[in-house]
């Protein structure tokens, strides 16, 4: 099996940062794409950020600028830079991996619990 572990998330001012984190461990071969997701209570889950294995990155329209999605192979792991902090960016952030677990197996999709980010005064 594959788990996914977030962590970073928290209360914070606006015009604040924050760091989160996600790893991954258990059966890995190789992961593709990571990426973040955030979800607000009774809405769809949205993309963020996501981000390949040379480090090529695609951002949701509000997340340029102000976020920075990072990873580090050797430690199957994504991190995202949230900078600028806004009321409208709290949401439950999730992270999820293209994992393959070897290669004879096809690539598949893990998700995380996700951590909460809440930005207020």
């Amino acid at each position: 099996q594959v788990q996914l572990v977030e962590s970073g998330g928290g209360l914070v001012q606006p015009g604040g940062s924050l760091r989160l984190s996600c790893a991954a461990s258990g059966s890995i071969y190789m992961i593709y794409d990571m990426g973040w997701y955030r979800q607000t209570p009774g809405k769809q889950r949205d993309l963020v950020a996501t981000i390949d294995r040379r480090s090529n990155s695609n951002y949701a329209d509000f997340a340029k600028d102000r976020f920075t999605i990072s990873r580090d192979n050797a430690g199957n792991t994504v991190y995202l830079q949230m900078n600028s902090l806004k009321p409208e960016d709290t949401a439950v952030y999730y992270c999820k991996c293209n994992v393959l677990r070897s290669r004879w197996r096809s690539a598949e999709d893990y998700w995380g619990q996700g951590t909460q980010v809440t930005v207020s005064s």
